[in-house]
């Protein structure tokens, strides 16, 4: 995986799901077939398991079977035949208004406030994914420019041009950012530790604010809400705020144009919603 460049949290969960799978088994690899890949599976979804995360094993176990095949090690791969899920598209993603995300921001308190206020200013407002504010370098953000290179999925880069307000919180973060103890790059968010914040400390972070928040707001109960759905609420800002999807597939740096296009649906709901305020003020009794 290393030497096909997955990124080390593509490689910590493929393996992580390889070891799990190879614990339920009870004969050698080469006896392994379909039908005991489609058992762990099936046993997986009755744990809880959605169409996504069941076909992540499946893309997992057969990454770890075509590897075998290249080492020499067998000869078969008992995956081949099975099909992915269909996975529902178009499904309107989660998000914030900007009621809640104001409320979101100004709830987080603590030590590190600003460095915390930074990181989801940049996810809400920049639509950076957690992973690549993990990767985030002090480097990669330009004061002059007022931008930020952002190094993201499928080893892509893309700039991103900074609002002054988030140019001025990212100033007063990096001003008070603790030393890192690497030699090398230098992260721009930095724990407690000195070392450069890792992505669960991220979501952690968040769902804790997130949890407190649900506590005040019963729009929100019963719904999942992570880290993710702040990139959510940037994107779907930028759809009702006018954005042609070709400048926030850019923005978003996804590799395809469908990925932005679930966004569309966000702004059509938003419309519908609207007319039907508008709609309700009709007069009754108008021979309709």
């Amino acid at each position: 995986m290393k030497d096909q460049g997955f990124t080390k949290r593509t490689q910590q969960a493929y393996l992580g799901d390889v070891r799990l799978f190879l614990s339920t088994i009870e004969k050698s690899l080469s006896a392994i077939e379909t039908i005991d890949i489609m058992r762990f599976l099936t046993k997986m979804r009755q744990g809880g398991a959605g169409d996504a995360a069941r076909n992540r094993y499946l893309s997992s176990i057969r990454t770890f079977f075509s590897s075998l095949i290249e080492l020499q090690l067998t000869n078969h791969n008992p995956t081949l035949n099975i099909k992915k899920s269909k996975v529902e598209k178009n499904q309107i993603p989660t998000f914030l208004n900007e009621q809640l995300l104001s409320i979101f921001l100004q709830s987080i308190e603590g030590k590190y406030q600003i460095r915390n206020v930074a990181m989801f200013l940049l996810m809400s407002y920049a639509g950076l994914r957690v992973s690549e504010l993990h990767r985030l370098n002090t480097s990669d953000f330009n004061q002059t420019t007022k931008s930020l290179l952002v190094y993201g999925k499928g080893r892509k880069w893309r700039l991103i041009p900074l609002p002054d307000e988030l140019v001025k919180v990212l100033n007063k973060a990096l001003a008070e950012r603790l030393d890192a103890r690497s030699k090398g790059e230098q992260p721009f968010f930095v724990s407690q530790f000195g070392r450069r914040i890792s992505v669960r400390m991220i979501q952690t972070i968040a769902e804790k604010h997130f949890e407190e928040l649900k506590k005040h707001y019963s729009e929100l109960q019963g719904k999942s809400i992570s880290s993710h759905k702040l990139r959510h609420t940037f994107a779907t800002m930028q759809v009702l705020a006018g954005t042609d999807i070709r400048t926030l597939q850019e923005l978003l740096g996804h590799a395809s144009i469908q990925t932005t296009q679930i966004y569309t649906h966000v702004a059509d709901k938003q419309k519908q919603e609207a007319m039907n305020r508008v709609t309700a003020f009709i007069p009754a009794g108008m021979g309709i």
